[in-house]
């Protein structure tokens, strides 16, 4: 008896160890999807330009309908950026599927701000701060943004997702009804 009292938190010590690490693997890797999500995010986003008058950058229409493009443009990236990761480490990282959706979910919150710092640093500066010391009448482009806080929501939805379809519907214990023998039909 003594000696089940000391194999049993050895044995619960090396299950938490690939747990941990898997944990810290699915945050990596949506760390670096959001990234590259950035980058996509910028290349497909086209900035309107606006003109400096008494030192403010003024933009017209078309700017307006821009910062919708861009906010939709983070959303519909980061929602299938989001979707790749949720499906790749449910079908890669599902040691312990708990842990996994806790990493994932987390991960992918980091992953969108990510996105969010990597877009707009690829994109043009903010014009407004610009227009203060620009001659009248210079042309600048706007800076990629988003509108508001709800776009933040659509990488860790995505991910989510991917990963529930996956654990749900793709897992390996669907494909043993747990008595040993294959499902018959």
């Amino acid at each position: 008896m003594p000696e089940q009292l000391t194999e049993e938190p050895a044995t619960r010590s090396r299950g938490v160890a690939p747990a941990i690490a898997q944990a810290g693997i699915v945050v990596a890797v949506c760390a670096v999807a959001g990234a590259l999500a950035g980058v996509v995010w910028e290349w497909l986003w086209t900035p309107p330009v606006g003109v400096v008058i008494h030192h403010e950058w003024l933009v017209g229409l078309s700017g307006l309908r821009s910062e919708f493009t861009a906010t939709g443009l983070y959303v519909v990236v980061a929602s299938v950026a989001g979707l790749l990761v949720g499906v790749l480490c449910g079908l890669f990282l599902d040691r312990a599927e708990l842990v996994t959706l806790a990493a994932v979910v987390v991960g992918a919150v980091l992953a969108g701000w990510i996105m969010v710092q990597v877009g707009q640093a690829l994109g043009p500066p903010d014009p407004r701060q610009l227009a203060k010391s620009a001659a009248e009448r210079t042309r600048l482009p706007s800076d990629l943004r988003i509108a508001g806080k709800s776009p933040y929501v659509a990488f860790p939805a995505g991910a989510t997702l991917g990963l529930a379809v996956v654990l749900l519907g793709l897992t390996k214990r669907h494909a043993d009804d747990g008595s040993g023998s294959a499902p018959t039909g």
